[in-house]
């Protein structure tokens, strides 16, 4: 079994689409208004833009998340909390034994809650 999409509630959907393709950087694939729906390609997996879906908190993986964080502050998006380690991973079983998962924060255009993940070397 494999994760297939995960929906985020919207309100306005154009301006939903415009912070995820245009802010974050993801490839847009579609839309379809009526009903509401935008959808995105994460690596195999749909991020649905729904504004019928309740709230949700998605991670997202970085490259750099001091300077993605940093690219999304000059763009006026509201940081919630700063890149600081979560735990280190001591063997594989959730990440790359001997990295440290650092996670920061920020609100998207909807006020979701999203989450930035970078595993760096210890």
């Amino acid at each position: 079994m494999r994760l297939v999409q995960v929906a985020v509630g919207v309100q306005d959907l154009d301006r939903a689409v415009a912070f995820y393709r245009d802010v974050v950087g993801l490839e847009h694939r579609a839309t379809y208004d009526p009903p509401g729906l935008a959808f995105f390609d994460l690596d195999g997996v749909r991020l649905l833009l729904d504004r019928g879906a309740p709230g949700s908190l998605v991670y997202l993986a970085v490259v750099d998340l001091p300077a993605m964080v940093e690219r999304l502050r000059a763009q006026g998006v509201p940081v919630e909390g700063e890149p600081h380690v979560i735990f280190t991973h001591e063997d594989d079983r959730l990440g790359p034994a001997g990295t440290a998962e650092w996670m920061a924060f920020v609100r998207d255009s909807e006020q979701n809650l999203v989450g930035l993940v970078e595993q760096r070397p210890t």
